[in-house]
């Protein structure tokens, strides 16, 4: 689905990502690990092109994004995006935030924007919360409503953005249990996390990053049960 080849950011002189090459596949729940600092946040914010990578390319179905005749916006719509800070607009319900889009973007009718809207909020347990404004939830609230914002889009994969670390420690799993259910729907995920638990129970995929390069990608049980790099193995030694 995404073919990453060689994927590079800077940012003024500072070299961020130094060569990514990735594949990422239907159905594939890949968790990004590492140090702050390591280019987490910039590779997932490049997949879909919040930031314009300086030099490699980003296959999405078929579409090369970082060519310039491409139409993002059209791309972008395939790609739900959940970020640390929830972004949801504060004067606007939940039913408005979760169908401004799809009735703008995609000319979903109202009727059948909000009836997909409530259905989503069921499965996350929202349903009751349509007519409440952001400033009324709870963080964990609030990230859920995020979630189903862009599952509104149908997106045909989810990028997450360390979605749990503005939560407090007993909101974070509400909001990782609505992430596991996706994931056992056969969501395509890319998740770039400090839930190590997450990451071994539900990844199929683990990439550690350091310094702006994948120092070693595998499996949750290679990952964690038997490192071969000797960096990841001082990472883990700290996080677990």
């Amino acid at each position: 689905m995404i073919s990453v080849k060689n994927l590079q950011k800077n940012f003024g002189g500072v070299e961020v990502l130094k060569g990514i090459n990735t594949e990422i596949d239907k159905g594939d729940v890949i968790c990004v690990i590492g140090p702050s600092g390591s280019g987490k946040s910039t590779f997932l914010r490049c997949l879909n092109m919040l930031e314009r990578p300086s030099g490699g390319q980003i296959i999405f179905e078929g579409d090369d994004l970082t060519d310039k005749k491409i139409d993002l916006d059209l791309h972008r719509q395939k790609m739900g995006m959940v970020f640390q800070q929830f972004n949801l607009f504060p004067h606007m319900t939940v039913m408005k935030n979760l169908t401004v889009a799809p009735m703008l973007l995609k000319k979903v009718p109202e009727e059948k924007a909000r009836a997909k809207a409530l259905e989503l909020l069921g499965k996350v347990g929202l349903a009751d919360r349509a007519d409440s404004f952001p400033n009324q939830l709870s963080g964990g609230q609030k990230q859920r409503v995020a979630i189903v914002r862009a599952l509104c889009m149908e997106p045909d994969v989810m990028l997450f953005d360390e979605p749990t670390s503005a939560l407090d420690p007993e909101m974070v799993g509400e909001v990782l249990d609505v992430m596991k259910k996706l994931a056992s729907d056969g969501m395509t995920m890319v998740v770039v996390t400090h839930e190590m638990g997450f990451a071994r129970e539900v990844a199929n995929r683990i990439l550690f990053l350091e310094d702006g390069v994948i120092l070693e990608e595998g499996t949750p049980d290679h990952i964690f049960n038997h490192p071969e790099n000797e960096r990841l193995r001082s990472f883990l030694a700290k996080v677990l």
